[in-house]
């Protein structure tokens, strides 16, 4: 038998706790017709920690964290958590920063069964830098990276570094080199920004020499949002700073057919970390009604990245499975949650796909 892969499942806050334990149930499904030899271990972040502990994520989950081969987080609800100062913590965030998981990888893609809004096929990945820009809870060493000197006044603070930058483009190319289009568009607003995404860009070119092999362009933000809804299907792979991503990989997941099926995963050099790109929606946790797609569908890449930084085939052939698995209860409207047209339930659709390992 193989050595031990350890995950860390953490559920999280609103559908999160079902939503983890969906995947969980497609993973040990996974893991028991490929003899992974998954070790399972738990912790507890958001409300149900703060109420525990006095902060959304404490020292022993990062600790956890980071002795884990991978993490399994659920949405959490950090919008509506105390200020910092009294445990709010966003636990996504902290262990992005904690963890040093630069790379935020985002596939977009139309399914078979699931009717896309844009009516037109396409197959895109956002590769997102995660660690800086504005997000003002990660790119300082010390305090936020948002200020307000006057009542009246608020500045928020953008950090943009050659070594982030560098360390993206290289990321994208690198996924580019294994996909049949072998193309790479950097989006940006140096026309505006001129020194923050014009050293963005300057990396980018950079590591474009390195690929010449690769097709690279770059398009401009807020051409590139109208450009996916009029055609995404130009699109191979996207790398761009932090916030850009955010927003773009949203709007490509709901062109795609829905944000419940976007998958993510956080990757570092060291660590990866499965996540689900929609939020936590407490209007209808308990209900089982919430589609465990997305985290359904991270949970497989993390495999699929852990089987290639340990050279284990089994844990990428389980990916491969889970992620057709996935598709197969997609195209079928009996085996999907009811945003999707569908009447299972989330606990229903999660054994649907673990059946079909």
């Amino acid at each position: 038998m193989s050595a031990p892969v350890s995950l860390l499942m953490l559920d999280g806050d609103g559908i999160g706790p079902e939503i983890v334990a969906a995947t969980r149930t497609v993973l040990e499904a996974a893991d028991s017709r490929f003899g992974l030899n998954l070790a399972f271990a738990g912790a507890v972040v958001g409300f149900d920690a703060l109420k525990a502990s006095g902060s959304t994520i404490p020292d022993a989950v990062i600790a956890a964290a980071l002795d884990a081969d991978g993490i399994v987080l659920g949405p959490v609800s950090h919008n509506a958590y105390p200020p910092v100062a009294e445990g709010g913590l966003n636990p996504s965030g902290t262990l992005r920063k904690r963890l040093d998981l630069f790379a935020n990888i985002r596939p977009a893609a139309t399914r078979p069964g699931v009717t896309p809004p844009c009516g037109k096929p396409f197959d895109l990945v956002v590769v997102r830098e995660n660690t800086e820009g504005f997000y003002a809870d990660r790119n300082m060493a010390s305090g936020p990276g948002e200020i307000m000197p006057e009542p009246d006044i608020a500045l928020a603070l953008r950090k943009i570094t050659r070594r982030a930058c560098r360390r993206i483009a290289e990321s994208a190319f690198r996924l580019a080199a294994t996909r049949p289009a072998r193309h790479v568009t950097a989006v940006h607003k140096a026309n505006v920004l001129r020194l923050s995404d014009g050293l963005f860009l300057e990396e980018c070119r950079a590591v474009a020499k390195d690929y010449p092999d690769i097709a690279y362009d770059e398009v401009l933000v807020d051409a590139m949002a109208a450009l996916l809804v009029r055609d995404a299907g130009r699109y191979d792979v996207v790398v761009t700073t932090n916030m850009y991503g955010d927003i773009l990989s949203d709007l490509a997941a709901e062109l795609s057919g829905s944000l419940g099926l976007a998958a993510s995963l956080n990757a570092g050099e060291h660590h990866g970390m499965a996540q689900a790109q929609h939020g936590s929606a407490p209007d209808i946790a308990g209900k089982d009604i919430a589609n465990p797609a997305s985290l359904i569908g991270s949970a497989a890449m993390l495999l699929d990245w852990l089987g290639e930084r340990k050279g284990n085939i089994a844990l990428r052939q389980a990916a491969a499975a889970i992620e057709s698995a996935l598709e197969q209860v997609l195209a079928d409207p009996a085996a999907r949650t009811p945003d999707l047209g569908g009447s299972a339930g989330t606990q229903q659709m999660a054994r649907a796909v673990a059946a079909r390992l």
